[in-house]
């Protein structure tokens, strides 16, 4: 470990920020300064073979011809339902292989359900379904079902309501906790520091077109093409959405490519846009996130970074 390391008082450094922020080049170079590695927090960028549409720029992570160590990234298939469960799970063993070996993670990415997951320490279990429960719970209105939901958990998440199965599924998981309460580990509280790099919004839309624009010169259409050609279904391309959303409608002749290019776009604009919402969710809820200009130059961010730690 860096010997300036020991006077640092956080246990992870996470750098977020929109898409096209310029976050990862930043991760790395600051994580270049510490000896550090960088764990994944982009919940796309889990997926192999999903490159370009994800922005897995693997040349932001190259500092002065030395590759920063990355995880997280690359590590399921196309196809499979990755969820933020897994994502805890897996982070937490990345994270304390690199304590034990005395290695300083800094954590890169602009899923801000990911990180919170992480910096707030998210309590989640896999709660396997209970059929009787299920049984007793359908004989049930939804008024009272609601009512039984309500008794156990502040509503906060009005998807849970949506209808019968999902009111159902959440009473399943709130007695599944409560009865197994002592049972599960805590997720380790980590003093985190977070920064965020932001740009004003008319310079986040350019880099969001011009990226967008050299994404698909250097052939983000062939790699859905060849997705759908080793079988992964459209449907499953479109859930995960914006770049493979938009090119497998226009790959299937529901858009024209001008038409898709149109719309993939605004598509990513508004993605910034509730990326942001999410961070000021964030702060609101009390997690203080340090923002830089995303105009300094990359010497002066990383300064600024290293100050903060």
């Amino acid at each position: 470990m860096n010997p300036g390391l020991k006077t640092l008082k956080y246990d992870i450094l996470v750098i977020t920020g929109p898409t096209a922020s310029g976050k990862t080049s930043l991760a790395a170079a600051v994580a270049m300064k510490l000896g550090g590695e960088i764990i994944n927090a982009d919940s796309r960028q889990v997926y192999r073979d999903m490159n370009l549409g994800t922005g897995k720029d693997y040349d932001d992570y190259v500092v002065d011809g030395y590759c920063v160590p990355f995880h997280l990234i690359d590590i399921v298939d196309p196809g499979y339902k990755y969820n933020v469960f897994e994502y805890q799970s897996d982070f937490i063993k990345v994270y304390n292989d690199l304590r034990k070996r005395q290695i300083f993670p800094v954590v890169c990415g602009g899923s801000g359900m990911y990180i919170d997951s992480i910096v707030s320490g998210y309590r989640m279990f896999k709660v396997p379904p209970d059929p009787i429960l299920r049984t007793e719970l359908e004989k049930k209105s939804m008024n009272e079902l609601t009512g039984l939901l309500s008794s156990l958990k502040k509503l906060h998440n009005k998807t849970d309501l949506d209808s019968k199965k999902r009111v159902i599924r959440a009473i399943e998981i709130e007695k599944y906790h409560a009865a197994r309460e002592k049972q599960h580990p805590q997720f380790p509280e980590l003093n985190s520091l977070v920064a965020g790099v932001m740009s004003d919004r008319e310079t986040r839309r350019r880099r969001i077109s011009e990226r967008l624009k050299q994404r698909l010169e250097a052939g983000m259409v062939d790699e859905v093409r060849e997705l759908l050609d080793k079988g992964i279904k459209p449907d499953v391309l479109i859930y995960y959405g914006l770049e493979y959303k938009y090119i497998t409608l226009y790959l299937n002749g529901k858009l024209t490519y001008n038409d898709m290019v149109r719309d993939l776009e605004t598509a990513i604009h508004q993605f910034a846009k509730r990326q942001m919402t999410w961070f000021r969710g964030m702060e609101r809820r009390g997690m203080k996130i340090h923002w830089l200009d995303g105009e300094l130059s990359i010497g002066e961010k990383v300064r600024q970074v290293l100050g903060l730690l």
